[in-house]
Parts: structure tokens; sequence; C-alpha cells
């Protein structure tokens, strides 16, 4: 059960503050505002990805021009504003606007600096950019002393690149404790499907609270990783800092309940299924700005050549059928000869006519059915069908390697916004995918929804932090003063 969301502390209402760096689109932030948070400001460099967060959690940036202008203002306007669209060592160099960050009491600091390549070696070489940007995250920790931080990144993270050096992960953590004023810290794995998200995605974090507050509270950190499960199978006691899983091994979320309300091709068990997910989507207790519309907002199917059509809709067919989708792709690695002889051995017992979900006839018999595997054969192997009854793989940046269970495309950014559990009115800004000469520069929105936090997982991140936060600022205001 999800711990309060307001906590009393005497006569008046405990609001943790925070800063988010390197904030995305703001699915971190969403889930700390649900758990209690109010935002001081957050950092994103990207214009794409910091208009989508400005839009739904601070005021409304759909006029593009009015966007532009903001992003064009002063440092210390945008602060005020509440969103910085600037890299961050922008802000570590005013000194005006660090000064009153710095006197603001912060109670949390947040964000997902990009640190694979991370060593401690790296404070000898500060223009390493693999060093660069966790450095500047640390340093705004100094400079702020928030009484919590989370760090997010990938699981890969975790990889020792030699025998004599610790992984990137280990070295952030030590030097997290090591910052100013001294830290606590915990790290830990944990999938946000254990949170209430119908999706497979590990995340590496590191919770950490400033020393003071955990000699207060009598906060502990393991030095073992802490890895997340559900919450019937999570081994007790918990670690002090870890947020507490909140689905059980029975009550996994899967892709019909995410977005089969959204098909007229779903079976219609899953649209049921479906329904409980949608109405927690619409909930008004996610703290956005906007609302849902009459019609969802990203949900534009991709416009598909009928080719390609075709081919998702052999992959649909083989997935349920229970063949291996990756037949496809090793028929077109092999002469034509050995190429149909393997066919008719991996589809002999292939139900026939062979249909698609959507009721297409695709073959009425076997010679029909490998010669279509022939005609659309692909040396790509890493598109897949995701089935109706498990959980979303993990959601990336980029949409073409998942195709939907039931309709001859890729899915949308709202069915991908689903899968992380954006709530239904959380709108995406600015254009839906780039061009990969583009990448570097450019956020659009399938790209935003790849890169956030699920905000499942921050809700329940945040919620265990306000419990320790608003039990020590209790503990704080009731002492009595020597």
């Amino acid at each position: 059960m999800f711990l309060e969301n307001v906590r009393a502390v005497r006569q008046n209402v405990f609001v943790m503050k925070y800063v988010d760096l390197f904030a995305g689109c703001g699915g971190l932030s969403l889930g700390i505002e649900r758990a209690g948070g109010e935002l001081v400001v957050a950092v994103e460099k990207s214009d794409m990805a910091a208009r989508t967060f400005y839009h739904n959690l601070v005021d409304d940036a759909s006029d593009p021009r009015q966007w532009n202008k903001y992003v064009e203002s002063p440092v210390e306007v945008q602060v005020a504003g509440k969103v910085l669209v600037r890299e961050l060592s922008v802000l570590l160099k005013d000194e005006l606007a660090m000064e009153k960050l710095a006197g603001a009491s912060l109670d949390l600091v947040v964000g997902g600096p990009p640190c694979q390549g991370f060593s401690l070696a790296g404070l000898r070489n500060p223009d390493d950019i693999r060093n660069k940007l966790p450095w500047e995250y640390l340093q705004f920790v100094a400079r702020t002393r928030p009484r919590a931080v989370v760090i997010e990144n990938v699981v890969g993270m975790n990889q020792r690149f030699s025998s004599q050096e610790e992984s990137s992960f280990s070295q952030l953590q030590q030097a997290l404790a090591e910052t100013e004023p001294g830290y606590v810290v915990q790290g830990v794995r944990v999938n946000a499907m254990h949170y209430g998200a119908p999706q497979h995605r590990p995340r590496l974090m590191i919770l950490a609270v400033r020393a003071d507050v955990a000699k207060t509270r009598g906060i502990n950190a393991t030095d073992m990783l802490w890895k997340s499960d559900f919450s019937d199978k999570v081994s007790h006691p918990l670690p002090d800092l870890v947020p507490v899983p909140t689905v059980s091994s029975d009550q996994v979320l899967t892709v019909a309940h995410a977005v089969a309300d959204l098909s007229p091709h779903a079976p219609s068990s899953s649209r049921v299924a479906s329904a409980g997910y949608v109405r927690q989507m619409q909930s008004k207790e996610w703290k956005l700005r906007t609302r849902p519309g009459k019609h969802e907002h990203n949900h534009v199917p991709r416009n598909h050549a009928q080719r390609t059509k075709q081919r998702f809709r052999l992959y649909q067919f083989l997935s349920v059928a229970g063949l291996d989708q990756r037949l496809v792709s090793r028929a077109a690695g092999m002469p034509e000869s050995d190429a149909l002889l393997y066919l008719k051995t991996q589809l002999e017992d292939a139900p026939l006519p062979a249909l698609a979900p959507d009721g297409t006839e695709l073959a009425s018999n076997l010679d029909e059915l490998c010669d279509l595997v022939m005609r659309l054969a692909t040396k790509k192997h890493s598109q897949r069908v995701l089935g109706w009854k498990e959980p979303a793989r993990t959601v990336v940046t980029l949409p073409d390697d998942y195709v939907h269970p039931a309709e001859p495309r890729i899915f949308t950014v709202r069915e991908m916004a689903r899968f992380q559990g954006f709530p239904s009115g959380f709108e995406f800004l600015g254009k839906e995918t780039t061009g990969a000469h583009r990448r570097r520069v450019e956020v659009p929105q399938y790209s935003q929804v790849g890169n956030a936090v699920s905000p499942w997982l921050s809700l329940a991140v945040g919620n265990r932090l306000a419990e320790i936060l608003g039990d020590a600022c209790c503990e704080e205001t009731e002492s009595p003063r020597s």
C-alpha cells in the first residue's frame, strides 16, 4: 500500500523541496511530485524534453513561439520559471542562482547524469566527458547540501572495465559518500515492474541521505547491491533506504493492461484487464498541470509501407502460433534452396490457413506460407511482437523493434508511455521522431519516453524518502532547544 503523500509536522505540512538535474521529460519528477515533492528547479539541456517537462509540470508550453522566447531568456528568469534549459555547468557558474539554491534548504536532489564511464581517477582529468557530468552533479550536491540524493542510471554501469578498477557504479557511490557534508549511500538494482509498470525495466539507482539525517533517523546502508523483487518474493527486512515493492507476483501487469483499450483488435479479455490500469492512469493524484483530453494524447499510429505491414502480420501470426519469429531473419541469410527446406521443417505444424490478428489471410497452405516468408525475409533480427499476456520489454528510444500484438504497426508514443506508467493527461511535445544524423542534438517524443524513469518507480522512491525526511523533520521540530 502506498504511503501517504502528505505528512504533517505539528500544524504544518511537510513539503519535500527538490531539484531535478538532467530532468528529461519529467518521469522522475512526476513520481516525486505525487509523493509530496515540490519542484524548486529542473535542469535539462534539450529544449524538446524541457518543453514537455514544463508543459506538464509547470505551465502551458503548447505555443512554440512562446516556448522559444522562454528558451532564449536569461538564466535567472528560467530558474525563477522552474525549468532551466541549459547545461548544468551553466547553472554552476551562475553564482547568484547557486547562492539562492544553496540557501533554499533543499530536501532532495534527483537526476540521471550519464555515468557509464565514470571513474574516481576522472577528478584528475576533468576534461574527460565520461566524468564531466557526474562530477558536476556531485559539485551541485556539495554546494547545496540536500538532505537526500537520488542518482538513476542503466544497468551496464555496474560492469567492471578492468580487474584493477571497480565499476563506475561502485566508484560513484564512493564519490557521493565522500561528498561534503557526507552521505550514507545505498546502491540498488530496481525493476519498474515490481512497482506498478507493465514493463520489464531494470535500472540502477543510488539512494542517499545526508549523514546527520541518517544519524537522527538511525538509517544505515548495506555494502551489497540490493535487488528488487515482487512484494511477496522480496527478502525481509529491507535495507533502510530501498523503495518498497508494491506489486506481488500474482498481480504482474502486462501489455494487455497497458494498451488493450486502445486497439479494436485486442481480445475482449485483454480489454477487460486494461480497464483498471487505465483508471490509475487517469487518477488526479498525479500532480499534472495537464488533463486527459477527449482523445488520447500522442496516440498517432505510424504509417508503414504495405510490405512492412505484411511482415508485421507474419510476425504476429508466428507469435500467436508459438513459432520462432527469428526464422524470418534466419531464412534471409541462407541460399534459397536451403531456406525453403528449413522453412518447411520449421512451419510444418503451423495452423492453416495462416491468419493475422486483424483477420488478414496470409497463406492458405504450407507452400504459400514458405513463399511469403521468403518474399518478406529480412536480416533485421531485432523486431519482436510483444505478447498480450507478458510485461513489455524495456522501452527504448527507438520504437522500431517492438511490434503491436494485434495491429500491423509499431507502438505509438502514447502506448510506449503507458508501458512506462505516464498518466493519460501527460502530453509529449516536439517531433515524434527524428533522423539518425539528428539524434545527437534532438530528443523527439519517442526518445523522451525511452529515456525517462518510470513514474511508478519514482513514486516508490519518493514515498520512501518522504517517510524518512518527514519523520526526521518531525524529530527536529519536536526536539527541545538548548
